[in-house]
């Protein structure tokens, strides 16, 4: 094999390497834009929750009902963007403390923020129900879900 034909093997490799971290960098970042959605979908609630208090009162109506179905809207939003964060920190390599909820590097074996024992992801799968995972993936991920 001539030195040509070595710099195009090599050539190929790397821009082989170089395309799937290419790919793995873009699902990272339409994740994230998903995440602030939702939490610009979050804050949304937040103040139409806010309006309906206040609004409860100064007339003095009863808007029970409809305060305590936007606080089980952001219950749900926050459930699905707790789960994204985590696909999101699974993608960058990250383990999320059990403890505060802090991400710290995947080999850490203390949090960085609050000391506790990390667990591993070994030990969180056997943990793990079926129903605790929640896909993300185009097919099975609809806008109209988060309303």
């Amino acid at each position: 094999m001539s030195i040509f034909e070595d710099v195009i093997v090599n050539a190929k490799a790397v821009v082989g390497t170089v395309g799937k971290k290419a790919g793995e960098v873009i699902d990272i970042s339409k994740l994230k834009l998903a995440a602030a959605d939702l939490k610009s979908e979050i804050n949304v609630k937040y103040q139409i929750l806010g309006r309906v208090t206040f609004e409860e009162m100064n007339t003095g109506k009863d808007y029970t009902k409809s305060k305590q179905e936007l606080s089980d809207q952001i219950k749900e939003l926050k459930s699905h963007l707790d789960s994204l964060n985590d696909l999101i920190a699974s993608s960058m390599q990250k383990t999320k403390c059990s403890s505060c909820g802090a991400y710290n590097a995947k080999g850490a074996v203390f949090c960085s923020k609050c000391g506790e024992k990390l667990v591993s992801t070994t030990e969180q799968a056997e943990h793990m129900e079926p129903d605790d995972v929640i896909d993300f993936t185009e097919d099975n991920f609809d806008d109209d879900d988060l309303l």
